[in-house]
């Protein structure tokens, strides 16, 4: 058992791309040694902004011998009438190196025929690890490669040096062009010359001490307690965002975090466009209070070890002081005009070619809100209809703010600034930046009642519009994320309990490009049938993320409820009544009698006649139904579903008892017309909820 090192360097190598190139290179040899029957204890990979490196420890000298059975021709086919071998066997020797004395004989159960077993030789395993690594590099993820001066070699970045060591011996091979040896090169300033590793163990601790922390997520920690405590001092949080984090690791061999500061007039500047600048321009990492508010601080990754940093700190302010006053010249310059001002521009702004400007868009929002205001007012929510009209018609205004056209990212959030400048009502104000909740998958919703008409509406808008022009999403094209704002719509009506019917909101927002001179949409009805289809088919989509089984949203989708708080209550429902002892039972209950009555010859009648019912099994079941009914018909009103489903459990023995001692299709009409009646109000009771036939269990 021996140690194993491999260590590519290179030119920096692309900090956003660093992490993943470490995994799949580290992943790519682990495969590739299981795949060989090499095995090893553990395997390491380090990457740092000159370095992709592999450290192997505990691995196998060689692989194991394996024996292999060759099979030739059939016996028959092998040796003449005197047992002599003919050519078949002959030639099937000669090709295995042996004389055909040496063959043997192999039963099976199609004959027996000649054959032989042969010992494989396992490889060496330092024969095998050249071919192992360089496969590795070159199934690494990386979109363009390139190649470097004449060398016909090509990688992500320049090679400049390759090392490949067993224990404290090179292993002789070229990689990526280069020669492979024991030399390394630490920190590019601190220690930029080569270096002999004296043996693969003493790699880790031997670049430590050339200033190179060669493992990422050491590195990376490093990071994070440095500037929680530089951040402490000055008793605040830093906002640490993962792929920032990550990218600044990628971008240092030696982290040294210091603090900074700038003026605190620029704390006037939306803080959302101060911590844009600083993060994706600067890459750093800014402060805030307990509150969540801005602090005049920031702090920042060298990755030198300086004797003056002060010097440092300095340059890094100066350096930031021109973005931040770029960020204040964009928010004083828009408040030289009110907020509505802008919406003037708006209208030479074009929304989409056939679905007119972004104004007009404004327009059929504001009335599409103020419908769902109206409803919500309608169901007791205190909400100002004529403040969501005012919201609908602000929505997009700050698109056309110089501070949106520099950070796209702030739109909504610059109209709320600005609307509380304009000192509009705060409930229009907030709704402004929350119209674009939720943003992404598990996202926060709007926490205002406008915020949610906002939202709501300027999804449904663009959902109809699109679908309305053919535009709707194909395969794993979906330009305009409808799939997102459906899922997104779906989510707002389900998790803030607002009981409204998706009908009703999609042909209000049809209705919507409909103006004096016509509407919009050419084809109504085939609009209103495609949108309400895709809203119903997102259903799948968010249930299953939450673990919600497949047939349970099939079984509710069967009955197409179309308001999404009552989808959602009857799922519940439905998963509820699949852990009952009966469950399993009644399923297939449903599912029989669903295709009894599929196959009914005749119009099924609604009603039963009690004089017709001969049997014991169909009087008993007959009377639970009617029991059910009683019990089911407030609960429904309720939408008490889970309760429905539960008192519908009781059936199960009376069913069962039908269908062993009943024959539906009796001879008699009378009496077979009677029981599917019978069996037509079994499955209407559980229609109440959902198709329980459709559960798998």
């Amino acid at each position: 058992m021996s140690t194993i090192l491999f260590e590519l360097g290179c030119e920096e190598l692309p900090p956003k791309s660093l992490k993943p190139l470490r995994d799949a290179l580290q992943a790519s040899v682990t495969d590739q040694l299981t795949a060989a029957d090499i095995t090893f204890d553990s395997i390491k990979a380090f990457a740092a902004p000159r370095r992709l490196a592999i450290q192997i420890q505990g691995i196998s000298d060689k692989q194991p011998d394996r024996t292999e059975q060759k099979r030739g021709p059939a016996i028959k086919a092998a040796f003449d009438a005197e047992g002599n071998p003919t050519r078949a066997a002959m030639g099937f020797a000669k090709g295995l190196g042996i004389e055909a004395s040496e063959l043997t004989t192999i039963n099976t159960d199609k004959g027996d025929y000649v054959g032989f077993e042969q010992t494989i030789r396992g490889q060496a395993t330092t024969e095998l690890l050249p071919a192992i690594f360089q496969t590795a590099l070159d199934n690494l993820p990386i979109a363009k490669r390139m190649r470097s001066g004449a060398s016909r070699n090509e990688f992500v970045r320049p090679v400049q040096w390759a090392v490949l060591m067993q224990d404290d011996t090179v292993i002789d091979a070229t990689i990526q062009g280069h020669q492979t040896g024991t030399q390394t090169r630490g920190h590019r300033f601190h220690s930029p010359d080569y270096h002999n590793i004296a043996h693969a163990n003493d790699y880790e601790q031997l670049l430590d001490g050339l200033k190179v922390v060669a493992d990422f997520d050491k590195r990376q920690m490093l990071i994070k307690n440095q500037v929680k405590a530089l951040a402490d001092e000055v008793n605040s949080d830093a906002i640490v965002p993962q792929d920032l984090l990550d990218e600044v690791t990628a971008l240092v061999d030696f982290p040294i975090a210091l603090r900074a500061s700038f003026e605190a007039r620029f704390l006037q500047v939306p803080q959302e466009a101060l911590i844009s600048t600083m993060q994706a321009d600067q890459k750093y990492f800014c402060l805030t209070d307990k509150t969540g508010k801005l602090q005049p601080y920031f702090i920042f990754i060298t990755n030198i070890e300086s004797k003056d940093p002060n010097q440092i700190i300095e340059g890094n302010e100066k350096v930031v002081r021109p973005r931040l006053a770029d960020a204040e010249f964009f928010f004083l310059q828009d408040q030289k005009q009110p907020l509505f001002a802008l919406t003037e521009s708006l209208k030479n702004r074009v929304f989409q070619d056939k679905l007119g400007t972004i104004w007009e868009k404004s327009e059929r929002i504001a009335k599409l809100a103020a419908f769902i205001a109206t409803l919500m007012q309608q169901q007791g929510h205190d909400i100002n209809v004529d403040e969501t009209v005012r919201a609908g018609i602000l929505s997009k205004a700050d698109l056309a703010s110089s501070l949106v056209g520099e950070y796209p990212e702030l739109q909504g959030i610059a109209g709320t600034y600005y609307a509380r400048l304009n000192n509009e009502p705060e409930a229009v104000a907030a709704s402004l930046e929350e119209q674009y909740l939720p943003k992404f998958s598990g996202d926060v919703l709007p926490q205002t009642l406008i915020g949610i008409c906002l939202a709501l509406a300027d999804r449904l808008d663009t959902l109809v519009g699109i679908f309305a022009i053919n535009q709707a999403p194909t395969g794993s094209k979906d330009p305009f994320s409808l799939r997102r704002s459906a899922i997104g719509i779906l989510r707002i009506l389900i998790e803030k309990q607002l009981p409204i019917n998706l009908v009703a909101l999609v042909e209000q927002a049809i209705k919507g490009y409909s103006d004096a001179e016509g509407s919009k949409i050419a084809k109504m009805g085939d609009t209103f049938t495609q949108v309400m289809a895709f809203l119903n088919s997102r259903y799948r989509a968010m249930y299953t993320e939450q673990g919600v089984s497949v047939d349970t949203i099939q079984a509710v989708q069967a009955i197409n409820p179309h308001m999404p708080l009552d989808f959602d209550q009857r799922i519940r429902a439905v998963q509820a009544f699949s852990e009952l002892s009966q469950a399993s039972m009644l399923a297939d209950s449903n599912k029989r009698v669903a295709n009894i009555l599929a196959k009914s010859e005749v119009s099924v009648a609604d009603t039963v006649d009690e004089a017709l019912l001969s049997e014991s099994a169909e009087q008993n079941l007959y009377a639970n139904v009617k029991q059910a009914q009683t019990v089911v018909q407030p609960l429904l009103e309720q939408a008490d579903y889970t309760q429905v489903l539960q008192t519908l459990a009781s059936l199960d023995e009376p069913l069962t008892q039908f269908f062993d001692q009943v024959m539906v299709n009796s001879e008699d009409a009378a009496l077979k017309n009677n029981r599917l009646a019978l069996l037509k109000q079994v499955r209407a009771l559980f229609l109440t909820v959902a198709d329980i036939s459709e559960l798998q269990l």
